[in-house]
């Protein structure tokens, strides 16, 4: 039964992937996605937090500390769980998907970007909501990149997505107690 749910979830994580992926050749597109992606990569996430440290005075400092304490907590578990969940990338597995030059060689689950950009901004959409009506279409744009450009499977993306929240929980938690 196990198997057979498995086997189920993996072709329809299959079947969306093909069907975002077969917009690779709009150049519109693809140009838009190959830069929307770098959000959730680990130079822009550090340089953005540090800038927001620098800039940021209290009480609103609480806000890129907490995000920078997300973006730390969560790496931990996105390097442990790849090396424990080695899922070979799509383009890897799937011959007919469409993937950048000179893609990430790492294992696919979960999406570190993803992880990391729901890191960075769930502080910030806890400490002041109304930017969530700016911050998750974005977050949601890297994950949704990330699909598009043949690097993971929605799968990875949702789970990064999730454990890139509940980093965000956890710092906004646990920073105020030290």
């Amino acid at each position: 039964m196990i198997i057979k749910w498995s086997k189920n979830f993996h072709h329809y994580d299959c079947l969306l992937l093909l069907n975002i992926n077969r917009y690779y050749d709009s150049r519109f597109l693809n140009h838009f996605f190959s830069k929307v992606t770098h959000l959730g990569g680990a130079k822009f996430s550090i340089f953005i937090t540090a800038f927001l440290i620098y800039l940021f005075d209290m009480p609103f400092l609480m806000i890129p500390l907490e995000a920078a304490l997300a973006l730390l907590i969560t790496h931990i578990p996105v390097l442990i769980m790849k090396k424990f969940f080695p899922r070979k990338r799509p383009y890897k597995n799937i011959k007919s998907t469409k993937y950048p030059p000179n893609p990430l060689e790492d294992h696919s689950f979960p999406s570190g970007h993803t992880t990391a950009i729901f890191a960075l901004i769930t502080p910030f959409v806890i400490q002041i909501p109304i930017l969530m009506l700016f911050l998750y279409p974005i977050a949601s744009l890297v994950g949704l990149s990330r699909v598009f450009l043949g690097l993971h499977y929605p799968s990875d993306v949702l789970c990064g997505a999730l454990l890139g929240t509940f980093g965000g929980l956890i710092s906004v938690w646990f920073l105020p107690l030290m």
